[in-house]
């Protein structure tokens, strides 16, 4: 996506586009799957990680991406790519490696429904499976 794109996106989900959100959206539509902060201070430097964490919150708080907890202590953010604020039925399977702590995006795989008991709202759902990637199963 070229910069008016990107701008394009933010203001069709009610963010305005600055020049820092057009920058950490456009790492984030180019990972190969969800990135910590960390990578994203590494990715966007100069800009400093106060900076980057403002972005994501407002992002996280307008439903621009998932955040996903793989048990590492640090947040993995990826791109929600549904044309509206993302729903439970656009959420899929991620998979973390226990060895070299890639996290895998598994899109073409849904988090199964899961039925709770009455009076129970579900607000996000995070479906984190755990193990060894072929890379490193070898």
């Amino acid at each position: 996506m070229n910069q008016t794109e990107l701008s394009k996106y933010l203001e069709e989900r009610g963010v305005k586009a600055t020049a820092n959100r057009i920058l950490v959206l456009k790492e984030l539509m180019n990972a190969r799957g969800p990135v910590s902060i960390g990578d994203l201070e590494v990715a966007l430097a100069p800009m400093d990680r106060s900076s980057i964490f403002r972005v994501i919150e407002l992002f996280a708080e307008n439903e621009l991406l998932h955040v996903i907890e793989d048990g590492s202590r640090s947040p993995k953010y990826e791109v929600c790519h549904g044309h509206a604020h993302h729903s439970l039925a656009d959420q899929h399977v991620h998979f973390y490696c226990e060895m070299c702590g890639h996290v895998y995006c598994f899109e073409e795989i849904s988090a199964p429904a899961v039925k709770l008991p009455a009076n129970f709202e579900v607000k996000s759902l995070n479906y984190m499976l755990k193990g060894v990637c072929p890379a490193c199963n070898k």
